[in-house]
């Protein structure tokens, strides 16, 4: 007892919390411009949106086994779940990864990147008032609310600048990632929930590879195929299944030990991050300017604000 407690108090630390979420947003955010190279790599065109689920899959199921693997070893046995946590992990399973990614895979292709990005910042909204008004989990304030929207702020910034985006609005385009959003802050609600009677890497490991294979054969139905498989092509997959592995993992673990609020707000790190490492990756050198560093300062307020001790 003693020692889940002193577990629970680390796991608390303000220091810990900031550390990990930002291991686990520069993890995510350096998911987009690798997704790019894969696409390259496995020779997928941007229209083939089966293909990307397709690919997607095979991501997440890989990711699934790892967490696993590394979780069993770290504990030194196999981590398996309870009985009673088969159906908690296939209801993850179905907002985590399937909603989530399989609405984003399709609105992404009748949208823009940019408008992608700053819907998906709402989902750091839609997880503290699912937390707050829905189950109860925390009360809800003006100082959580104006940290996410300082926060928010910060996300439109660095992706509209010098862009011109559109007021259109189409329900396959822009209402399928906000759907997605929706699927995900669910989702950091439920493991806060579940994770309370089974262990945070038992459920993402698990819930991935249920996932993971239910994308796989959506994707084939729908006739997705990947045809090129290089070896360059395949470290990639890797690489793309162990950053989900690491950041699922250790977000569902500060999430049973803290607050929604004070670690959904770090999700609008995400897209800074993924600027930032797509300009030294892809070389896109032109999203980096004075905006950048304006954008990334109010989105660390933002943080700074959820966080701050009454």
């Amino acid at each position: 007892m003693k020692k889940i407690r002193l577990k629970e108090n680390f796991m608390q630390k303000t220091l810990v919390v900031w550390l990990g979420a930002f291991l686990c947003c520069a993890l995510w955010g350096s998911a987009f411009p690798c997704i790019k190279i894969g696409y390259k790599l496995f020779e997928i065109e941007s229209s083939e949106t089966m293909t990307q689920i397709l690919f997607a899959g095979c991501r997440f199921t890989l990711a699934g086994i790892l967490t696993i693997l590394i979780g069993s070893l770290m504990s030194g046995q196999f981590l398996k779940p309870k009985k009673q946590s088969l159906a908690p992990i296939f209801k993850l399973s179905l907002t985590q990864t399937v909603a989530q990614y399989i609405f984003f895979y399709i609105g992404l292709a009748h949208t823009t990147g940019v408008k992608a990005s700053i819907i998906q910042a709402v989902n750091v909204f839609v997880a503290i008032l699912v937390a707050s008004l829905i189950f109860h989990q925390e009360k809800l304030d003006g100082k959580k609310m104006l940290g996410s929207l300082i926060g928010f702020i910060g996300v439109v910034l660095v992706n509209i600048t010098g862009i011109d985006v559109s007021s259109s609005f189409s329900l396959v385009g822009e209402g399928a990632i906000f759907l997605s959003t929706v699927a995900y802050a669910f989702s950091s609600v439920m493991i806060k929930n579940y994770s309370k009677e089974e262990n945070p890497v038992v459920l993402s490991g698990y819930q991935f590879i249920i996932g993971g294979m239910i994308m796989v054969l959506w994707g084939l139905i729908g006739g997705g195929r990947i045809h090129t498989i290089t070896t360059s092509g395949m470290m990639m997959l890797l690489y793309l299944a162990l950053l989900s592995a690491v950041a699922y993992s250790l977000w569902g673990i500060l999430l049973k030990y803290n607050p929604v609020s004070k670690v959904a707000v770090f999700g609008f790190m995400n897209p800074v991050f993924g600027v930032l490492l797509s300009a030294m990756l892809l070389k896109e050198y032109e999203t980096l300017n004075y905006m950048s560093i304006v954008s990334l300062i109010l989105v660390c307020i933002g943080i700074y604000i959820v966080n701050k001790e009454k």
